[in-house]
């Protein structure tokens, strides 16, 4: 019996570097810089840049394929979208999108939502073969795009209209405008479809709408002048919700029913976006103004590390 238990108990002992090796985070953070019209590859497990890629003018909005293996960036200046083959780290090709695309999101059945900011439209893309299926005006100078986690609904943020247009899919019709706070900026849905989170830039707000009446429910607010909120980004747990303080210098952290702020991480100043690692455990922000990513340790609520990018970091996304 003693043999036993000292073959497990030697076991545990061989076998903990793995476990401990396992707990670190994995994959890749994806930074698009929008001043050095480049991607900035950071290795999550040792918070090193390990590969730049030339990508093309104006890199902002960036995301990924359902899958995988595909990374889209959009490019302002060119009015395309760059196709980065992941593993390879490397432009494949680009497609023509319009002028100005900003943001976008990837819809589960691979289609991309673009919000192209000169045209007041959201347009509608197939990135395998790059054509168009659909162009739906929103308002003046839309940015922040969000597809529900079902697939039904997109929404589009419009920044000078100040208001979230709903998008029903596959119909492409929108069915609701729902104004909300000045210069709406990102939005958000959470895990279940049942709401969706704005920021507005006047104002520090965050607005939630219920999606059964398409009607705001619940406003919070920063509780700072100099904050002025970009990204939004619910915790794993749907309990929190991480707010892009903008010049504020901080990310804040909200109750996700109440909106109450809970606590704030300093990081780098204006930072931008915001994207989470599989377990959320950890939370990435670009910091516009320096050049940076700032990693946190969402257990602990700060900096692990700021990791030097390229000029102008925009968006953010984790590939494990």
């Amino acid at each position: 019996m003693k043999k036993q238990v000292m073959r497990c108990v030697m076991t545990i002992i061989l076998a903990w570097p793995l476990f401990a090796a396992a707990a670190e985070p994995a994959g890749q953070v994806w930074v698009s810089n929008e001043n050095g019209n480049s991607i900035s590859v950071i290795n999550a497990a040792t918070n090193q840049v390990e590969n730049t890629i030339a990508v093309g003018k104006r890199p902002r909005g960036i995301g990924k394929s359902p899958d995988g293996k595909w990374v889209y960036v959009a490019l302002g200046d060119e009015g395309k979208i760059a196709v980065i083959d992941a593993q390879k780290m490397k432009v494949v090709r680009k497609f023509s999108s319009g002028p100005d695309p900003e943001a976008f999101a990837v819809h589960p059945n691979g289609t991309m939502y673009i919000s192209m900011e000169n045209d007041g439209k959201a347009a509608v893309y197939d990135p395998k073969t790059g054509k168009r299926k659909a162009l739906v005006p929103v308002g003046l100078e839309p940015e922040g795009v969000a597809v529900s986690p079902d697939g039904t609904r997109v929404i589009v943020t419009s920044e000078s209209t100040n208001m979230l247009h709903v998008i029903a899919v596959p119909e492409h019709k929108i069915i609701a405008n729902i104004l909300v706070g000045a210069r709406p900026r990102s939005v958000t849905f959470s895990a279940d479809g049942k709401y969706a989170y704005a920021s507005t830039e006047v104002g520090g707000e965050i607005k939630r709408v219920d999606m059964s009446t398409l009607k705001v429910d619940r406003t919070g607010n920063t509780g700072e002048k100099e904050a002025k909120p970009k990204d939004v980004l619910l915790s794993r747990d749907q309990k929190l919700l991480y707010v892009a303080g903008g010049r504020a210098n901080k990310v804040f952290v909200l109750d996700a029913d109440t909106l109450q702020v809970k606590g704030e991480i300093p990081v780098g100043p204006r930072v931008w976006g915001l994207a989470l690692n599989r377990d959320g455990s950890r939370l990435y922000t670009t910091n516009g103004a320096n050049n940076t990513v700032s990693v946190i340790d969402t257990a602990k609520g700060e900096v692990i590390t700021n990791v030097e990018v390229g000029k102008g970091p925009w968006g953010v996304i984790v590939l494990n």
